[in-house]
């Protein structure tokens, strides 16, 4: 089963949106490298809910979508030097590395 993130406004999560400009013969690499990274250890971390990546089809963006419980839980992570490591080698194939923190304001599904 896939797990995905589940985009609510009433549930009090951080939510990181981290753009990533990439040339576009790296943006599979880039992708490959956070995938691994999360896999041995973003999911491992406390307070981690789910990571997603999206590729431009331009080649030129990764989007990573991700949702921790807390911004405590998210700063505990960026704070961790195995989880430094993966972000510090994502920023060699990245060309600009911009994390932001949000929250959800509105959601809308489908009927």
């Amino acid at each position: 089963m896939t797990v995905t993130a589940n985009i609510d406004s009433s549930r009090p999560v951080a939510t990181l949106i981290n753009v990533f400009t990439v040339a576009p013969e790296r943006q599979q690499e880039l992708i490959a490298l956070l995938t691994h990274a999360t896999e041995e250890t973003m999911k491992h971390q406390p307070g981690f809910i789910c990571a997603n990546f999206h590729a431009s089809q331009d080649g030129e963006r990764v989007i990573n979508y991700a949702q921790w419980e807390t911004e405590a839980h998210y700063r505990a992570m960026l704070a961790d030097p195995a989880a430094r490591v993966h972000m510090d080698q994502a920023a060699t194939i990245a060309s600009d590395v911009q994390p932001r923190l949000f929250h959800v304001a509105s959601h809308h599904r489908s009927a």
